[in-house]
């Protein structure tokens, strides 16, 4: 991973110490919360319902040991010994105390981690497939350019106060797991006629208010045109995007008025003035960037682990479900991509403990080399584990809260925090995952259903990626009342897809009920019981799924 030079160190060390002082000011009273509100943004610093949240940025989702247990340590002494995985990649802190955010950005900069543009209108943190450089589809590891992009855009003077927030995400393989088609600019790695590495650029992406799918405005971008490429998107972003209203400021909206293809003419013409000067890449730039995520030494083993074949055969059906839900296939003979599921019944969606977060540090050090990633999910990832020791390490996921065999069921919810923590909220959220959760807990039901994710937000900026859930669930206000829209259809994968609401708002009490209809109703209409939901809905669409749910209350 990527390893901190001595400016790189310095930056964030600075950047605590700033904020230090502007805290005393507002503290104090030398500052007003109107003029402390820019400083405490700039730092990942919101305030919520009930408290502040600090919002720590993780580039790509990549964490190391030390890091996880940095993050433990800050969450046990300033917090409440729990935190919150984003479906950016990020960690939030949900109750920081004001007086205590300089020194939890100091304990973040002594394991170069840190909080800075994670708010505002900025290029925030830049997201990737959780499978980087181990994927068996991939055609390049994404994780230097992300590092490049990250790089080029952290302090960018040109790009500090955008009309609206901008978001990256940036995938190498063939299946995006990365969600590039809603984001502002999503990056694919890809290889030319000629074999040639380079980029596919999808401009104008996004969900919230106004859901759209990105188009594709440039099929192929040279490899070393990639950052200046990328300036002269956000270049005309910046001239045309509006800032007159902030519901229409965001880059989507200008793709769509503009067309793609006019859009796409005036980068190019953007481009043209800019790609060889001082942002084009040279093949040691590229280079120096690729040997920071050089692989680890594999060792030379089997692929054919007779360890893992006996558990297999033998009476573990707790393990062996897990096997087939949660373990994916690594690129490397005799290694496996295992996801950490931290959706279980005990804790929210992508919540997790300073003790939990301390033994995924020491699981990492003996299983994966000291790595772990947070995916767009809400879950963890060891990309690099020995198939021979796939027994063991359940065992301690088992111990530790991870092993929910139900990676991509129905179980593994997206969950904004809702109503319980965010002021924007219109509605709760977790209750609602917690009581789908319940309602599905028997495992057997829920691999008889297969594949089908469920997102669920709190409001209409969409942290929980309800538009693009097979199933999602949009928490609204109805005269003072929660309410919740049921939508079916939306993926975030490479067959991306916007979902259609399906009827009337429900209320709190009818929202699970109602999912269950819906489940019911695709296991009955389903072609094959191979058949996944998706392609019951796209097959069938809305109307079956519609009467199941509404017919029973004559609405």
């Amino acid at each position: 991973m990527y390893q901190y030079d001595a400016f790189d160190q310095r930056l964030v060390e600075e950047r605590a110490a700033q904020f230090r002082d502007q805290v005393v000011r507002r503290i104090d009273g030398r500052l007003t919360e109107d003029e402390f509100k820019p400083l405490r943004l700039q730092n990942g610093l919101y305030m919520q319902l009930h408290a502040y949240m600090l919002r720590i940025a993780i580039p790509y989702g990549l964490l190391s040991s030390t890091q996880m247990r940095a993050l433990a340590e800050i969450t046990r002494e300033y917090d409440k010994g729990y935190a919150h995985w984003t479906t950016r990649q990020n960690l939030q802190l949900n109750w920081p105390r004001l007086e205590d955010v300089p020194k939890i950005l100091e304990a973040l900069a002594k394991v170069q981690m840190h909080a800075i543009q994670t708010s505002g209108n900025c290029i925030r943190n830049i997201t990737s497939d959780p499978y980087a450089g181990v994927a068996a589809d991939e055609v390049a590891d994404p994780r230097p350019y992300c590092e490049l992009l990250r790089q080029w855009s952290t302090f960018h003077p040109e790009f500090a106060f955008l009309p609206r927030k901008f978001k990256f995400a940036v995938t190498g393989g063939a299946e995006d797991r990365a969600a590039i088609a809603v984001h502002d600019i999503g990056i694919r790695v890809v290889r030319n006629d000629a074999g040639e590495l380079g980029f596919s650029f999808l401009v104008g992406g996004g969900q919230g208010r106004t859901p759209l799918i990105a188009p594709v405005i440039r099929e192929f971008v040279p490899e070393l045109d990639l950052v200046s490429y990328a300036e002269a998107v956000l270049r005309t972003y910046n001239r045309l995007g509006r800032r007159d209203n902030k519901y229409k400021a965001r880059i989507k909206i200008l793709v769509k008025q503009e067309g793609p293809e006019a859009f796409a003419r005036q980068v190019d013409e953007e481009h043209a003035r800019i790609k060889d000067g001082p942002l084009k890449l040279t093949r040691e730039d590229v280079d120096a960037f690729r040997r920071f995520f050089r692989p680890p030494i594999y060792e030379v083993l089997p692929d054919d682990e007779p360890a893992l074949a006996g558990a297999l055969l033998g009476k573990q059906r707790g393990f062996s479900r897990w096997f087939a839900q949660n373990v994916v296939e690594h690129r490397q003979p005799g290694y496996a991509i295992v996801n950490l599921s931290c959706k279980s019944k005990d804790l929210p969606p992508g919540d997790v403990t300073a003790d939990q977060m301390d033994a995924v540090a020491d699981l990492a050090d003996r299983y994966s080399f000291g790595g772990v990633v947070v995916t767009h999910r809400q879950n963890l990832v060891f990309t690099d584990v020995r198939k021979r020791d796939l027994p063991a390490l359940y065992a301690e996921l088992l111990e530790h809260g991870f092993a929910t065999p139900n990676f991509g069921k129905l179980t593994d919810i997206i969950c904004c925090p809702g109503l319980d923590y965010c002021a924007l909220a219109n509605a709760r959220s977790i209750s609602v995952a917690a009581e789908l959760t319940a309602r599905f807990d028997e495992l057997s039901q829920v691999y008889d259903v297969g594949d089908l994710h469920l997102n669920i937000s709190g409001c209409i900026n969409a942290c929980g990626h309800h538009h693009v859930g097979h199933i999602g669930i949009l928490g609204i206000d109805k005269n003072g009342v929660e309410h919740y829209q049921l939508m079916l259809g939306g993926s975030s994968g490479t067959d991306a897809s916007l979902g259609r609401v399906l009827g009337r708002a429900l209320t709190h009490d009818e929202v699970a009920p109602a999912v269950e209809r819906v489940v019911l109703a695709y296991l009955s209409l389903r072609a094959t019981d191979e058949e996944p939901f998706l392609e019951t809905y796209r097959r069938l669409g809305p109307m079956p799924f519609k009467e199941a749910v509404y017919e029973p209350h004559h609405a």
